[in-house]
């Protein structure tokens, strides 16, 4: 898999505490990556003075990013000790995801590192938070950061689709893979695959009245572990870190992870967008304002974000 040799950080400009920063200097010493420390800034009255010029509003724009560039540079300071290149980057920019997105794709970034927080979930379907633009639009890979520490001896979560067998969900499922067991041997971690898979459906119950629950849940439960082994198999997985658990993925992951309090879950996400995706969402937004561990959202090979060209 690709290295991760530059890594763009993501600052949350209403706060000193910055958890992605700190994951990314973690990151960075593993790898010898560079860190740019990037903040896109707005501020809607600056563009609303009619009586200035566009000169005079320049000027002004320009003065608000000079002391957010100062600030930038006393919280990158800390880690000055580090031996660690940290540049930095302020935007003024009215759409962050946009500003964060378009950035990365330019500089040929390898991951986006993002802080989160557990989101309204009634504001979550009206305003749709950046964290979501992010997973659903970088092409580059997204790790959103809570404050779960990456203890050495750590566990690290995969959350594989073995449903389908064609080509493209066969590669998603070894790039999340890869990615684990790159994370993995850096932090001398345990790689667990997970998979959720349906229960019977109650119609045929009802409807048919020979029809055996259990042994139609039986069927599909081995039939997902089967292909669950078959991946752990290819990549060295030991199978004692296979789980095979009954429900949907967005129940599942989170109880695993919290139960073996893991550090990170990686998982793929599609990147749906419009109507649909704001009222149903993909897994990876349902799971992470259910997970207390860090979260790494991969797209598929050949995802074109729609702010490309």
């Amino acid at each position: 898999m690709k290295e991760y040799k530059k890594i763009l950080v993501v600052i949350n400009p209403t706060t000193d505490h910055q958890p992605a920063l700190a994951r990314a200097v973690e990151l960075a010493s593993k790898s010898h990556a560079t860190i740019t420390a990037f903040l896109s800034i707005f501020d809607f009255s600056y563009e609303m003075t009619s009586i200035l010029s566009s000169q005079e509003r320049e000027a002004m724009r320009q003065g608000v990013i000079d002391q957010r560039v100062a600030w930038l540079e006393s919280a990158i300071s800390g880690y000055s000790s580090k031996n660690l290149t940290i540049n930095t980057e302020v935007v003024w920019h009215n759409r962050p995801f946009e500003s964060v997105i378009n950035f990365a794709m330019k500089g040929d970034y390898d991951l986006i590192v993002k802080s989160t927080h557990q989101h309204d979930k009634l504001k979550a379907v009206i305003f749709t938070p950046t964290d979501w633009h992010l997973m659903r639009k970088s092409p580059v890979p997204v790790l959103m950061v809570k404050e779960h520490d990456w203890p050495v001896q750590g566990k690290i979560v995969c959350a594989v689709n073995v449903v389908s067998e064609d080509d493209d969900h066969q590669n998603l499922n070894g790039k999340i893979i890869n990615h684990a067991l790159d994370l993995a041997k850096k932090f001398s971690a345990s790689v667990h695959l997970v998979n959720g898979y349906p229960g019977t459906p109650v119609n045929l119950a009802i409807e048919l009245p020979d029809f055996d629950a259990n042994i139609y849940n039986n069927t599909v439960r081995m039939q997902h572990e089967q292909r669950v082994q078959y991946l752990a198999q290819a990549y060295n997985i030991p199978l004692e870190n296979c789980h095979v658990e009954e429900g949907l993925p967005e129940d599942v992951i989170p109880e695993l992870a919290a139960k073996l309090d893991a550090e990170l879950v990686v998982l793929g996400t599609v990147g749906r967008t419009g109507f649909s995706a704001a009222l149903i969402g993909n897994t990876a937004e349902h799971v992470i304002d259910s997970i207390n561990c860090d979260l790494l959202a991969i797209k598929p090979d050949g995802y074109k974000s729609p702010l490309q060209d």
